[in-house]
């Protein structure tokens, strides 16, 4: 919108995404924005520009004739860059917009040099680091991780990912009539086993100690030790779906691609990379959009002290919400 906010009748509440996290659509176009590799390209004057309008903001203090729009493209350029509680500007490889970029070189480099013993250990190597990475920079909230159980986790996922690679790289090689899409593929596995790993490692405390369940109002009614077990799993499918169009698909389509005339294998590396890239700009921001970030479970799914709890304040709700993460 163009509008001047002095003309609104009612100020934008930046407090909420813009668009309704409802629905699919809404949350699609939420991390379409977030997500977007365009804002690695901001510099640092225009995200503190961007940082200040939002604290001023927040603070009933903005410029009248700032529109509507400019105070959203300020309020998108500030999630993307600094940390969602501590206000910190966020390592630019750990940020939701570097996803795109470096997946698509770190994905094009496993699917074209799967073969070898020390390709295949660089790459899966540098995947878990990349990962590490975003895993360390968006540490936060209640159950905010120590070192020891990221290093952990990187261990942990480093060793899945290539045992699973090497694991089937020599079960192909004795079969000596594998089809050659099967070799292609081994990486997808190795990931996806990776990120089974990972991701239950990286949130282990909250299976002991549980994550905080809401009301629809937003007011926490307790910790619950049930929802973690809803929330990892999805987490878990997101993480593996952003991996299926670029890791499944792209190598079916360089396999057709390889039978041409004018193919050649020296095509492989950039063709290969630049599917990655062109697949990973739709699947991040559609995956992180499958399941909504504040999901909801029944009552009477919960642990029975809790639900004794909810089910004695006055009007309970019959359904609460947690933040399932990212």
């Amino acid at each position: 919108m163009t509008q001047a906010l002095s003309k609104c009748e009612k100020l934008p509440d930046i407090s909420r995404p813009r668009w309704d996290q409802n629905t699919f659509e809404g949350r699609m176009y939420y991390f379409f924005s977030t997500a977007n590799c365009l804002n690695l390209l901001a510099s640092n004057s225009k995200l503190e520009t961007a940082r200040r309008i939002v604290i001023d903001y927040k603070q009933g203090r903005y410029d009248p004739d700032m529109t509507v729009d400019e105070l959203w493209k300020a309020k998108t350029l500030y999630d993307s860059a600094y940390h969602p509680e501590t206000g910190e500007k966020m390592f630019i490889l750990g940020r939701m917009s570097a996803q795109v970029p470096c997946n698509m070189l770190i994905t094009g480099g496993m699917l074209t040099f799967y073969q070898k013993l020390p390709h295949v250990i660089f790459f899966h190597w540098i995947n878990q680091s990349f990962n590490a990475i975003v895993n360390y920079t968006n540490r936060s909230g209640i159950h905010k991780q120590d070192d020891q159980t990221l290093f952990l986790s990187y261990c942990g996922a480093t060793t899945g990912a290539l045992s699973c690679a090497l694991s089937f790289n020599y079960l192909l090689k004795k079969w000596k009539k594998a089809p050659t899409l099967l070799a292609r593929l081994v990486p997808f596995a190795a990931i996806a086993f990776a990120n089974a790993i990972n991701i239950p490692m990286m949130r282990n405390k909250e299976f002991t100690t549980g994550i905080p369940v809401e009301d629809a109002e937003g007011r926490t009614l307790g910790f619950s030790t049930v929802a973690p077990g809803h929330a990892i799993p999805q987490v878990v499918l997101s993480r593996v779906g952003m991996a299926v169009p670029n890791m499944v698909l792209g190598p079916v389509i360089l396999e057709q691609i390889s039978k041409m005339a004018w193919y050649t294998p020296g095509m492989a590396a950039p063709l290969q990379t630049l599917l990655c890239g062109f697949m990973l700009a739709f699947s991040t921001p559609i995956c992180c959009a499958l399941f909504p970030q504040k999901s909801s479970i029944e009552v009477n799914q919960l642990e029975l002290p809790l639900q004794d709890y909810i089910n004695k304040l006055p009007h309970p709700p019959k359904t609460v919400y947690y933040n399932k993460g990212l």
